[in-house]
């Protein structure tokens, strides 16, 4: 780990050390470039937001990238394999399944605790020679002397430090500091729901099935764990989440029983219930000069399909290997911050966000739509996708991204090809 009191100029300067900014700054290390990266929240703090108790469904193209950054060992011990999917509506005929041994995969995905990943990833970082500071609040962004300076306020500290990037890259959130500070807005749009996030513990074993429902609240998500632990995710509308939350863990399983049924027996236990309100948040832009955006200050979805995280995982990995191939094309005068190798990323990332984005929208209004002739088709169209291979092929393969070039990372190969 590079010393406090080493350069403050950099290559890169990554803002935002949750799951996709430091995956990035992990790829990047790779790569022989001056790295830092500043944080809000020390890492191994419960408080860190990033890396709580919440579970992430991981692709097998974020699970190949993991693998790639030495990260995977770290976590595996924690990651439950999804090996079957089951999708229905409450009430209705429709249901639609997934299996991997019909689509000739060892799994569909993994499912593992933000924590357990965020601890996987800072230890490999510890590793390398990326600058790290942490705890540390960033003040904001200027464009100076052809180079990016960064401006901080260490915790504790009154006296406010800065260090300069050629390139900065925005990874601190959906409410990014460093996007706004570069004159760039988001649009947002409020679901008006919000996310009740638990663990819950059922009479049977999950036999590695995710389960993804239609309720009359909200959709309702039941993914695999370890020991036998299921996490929970159920939507409700805003209105409606708060007497849900301060019922007591007798009643919350009652209407978890009621919405869901007896496929997994009886629910015998619920662990702390967290909220989390939902929105879709869309950056205005994803590239500015000497400024990349990525993960959630790019876009930040609802998780009904469980693609924000792999979408954002996505954009890292192809920055990194954007500014692999730049290196080599460069011949020794590489400069990250190049408007040329920032165009190549917007052009890359473009597809794969718009077809995610509008594949989850357009799953959040079809799924919360009350009218019965839009549930009526939606039930017809649940059978019709169980009944067809092609329809689930092309979704297993969201596993890898929706749209375009694949990133080398998610694909498991190395970040630089081999010459």
């Amino acid at each position: 780990m590079r010393a406090e009191n080493d350069t403050d100029s950099y290559d890169v300067a990554v803002g935002g050390g949750g799951l996709v900014g430091a995956a990035l700054a992990l790829a990047l290390a790779q790569l022989d470039l001056r790295v830092v990266l500043i944080e809000a929240t020390a890492f191994d703090s419960r408080d860190q937001p990033s890396f709580d108790d919440r579970t992430t469904a991981l692709s097998n193209g974020s699970r190949r990238a993991f693998e790639a950054l030495g990260v995977w060992p770290l976590m595996e011990h924690d990651a439950t394999s999804i090996r079957r999917i089951h999708v229905s509506d409450q009430g209705r005929f429709g249901f639609a399944r997934l299996d991997a041994r019909e689509l000739g995969l060892e799994a569909l995905g993994y499912v593992a605790t933000n924590r357990t990943m965020g601890a996987a990833l800072w230890q490999r970082l510890a590793q390398t020679s990326v600058r790290l500071i942490s705890p540390a609040r960033i003040d904001g962004l200027e464009l100076r002397d052809g180079v990016q300076h960064v401006r901080y306020t260490v915790d504790g500290e009154d006296r406010a430090a800065s260090v300069t990037a050629k390139l900065v890259v925005a990874a601190d959130g959906a409410q990014s500091r460093l996007r706004e500070s570069a004159g760039i807005q988001a649009q947002s749009w409020d679901y008006e729901q919000v996310a009740l996030i638990s663990n819950v513990f059922p009479q049977r074993f999950h036999d590695h099935v995710a389960y993804e429902r239609f309720t009359s609240a909200g959709p309702l998500a039941l993914l695999p764990l370890s020991d036998g632990r299921m996490g929970l995710i159920w939507t409700f509308a805003k209105e409606e989440v708060d007497a849900v939350a301060a019922c007591s863990d007798a009643d919350f399983l009652t209407r978890l029983q009621d919405a869901f049924g007896f496929r997994l027996g009886r629910f015998t236990r619920v662990g702390a219930r967290h909220r989390y309100p939902l929105a879709l948040t869309r950056s205005d832009a994803y590239v500015s000069e000497r400024l990349a955006i990525v993960g959630n200050a790019a876009q930040a979805l609802h998780p009904i399909a469980g693609q924000g995280f792999n979408l954002g995982l996505r954009d890292a990995a192809s920055l990194a290997e954007v500014l692999a191939d730049a290196q080599v094309e460069s011949a020794g005068a590489f400069d990250p911050g190049d408007g040329l190798w920032l165009q190549r990323y917007r052009t890359w990332r473009e597809a794969d966000r718009t077809n995610i984005v509008r594949f989850t929208d357009g799953l959040v209004r079809v799924f919360t739509q009350p009218f019965g002739p839009v549930k009526l088709l939606r039930d017809l169209g649940m059978l019709a996708f169980d009944m067809m291979p092609i329809a689930k092929d092309a979704l297993s393969q969201l596993s890898l991204g929706a749209a375009g070039k694949v990133p080398r990372l998610t694909r498991g190969a190395p970040l630089r090809h081999a010459h």
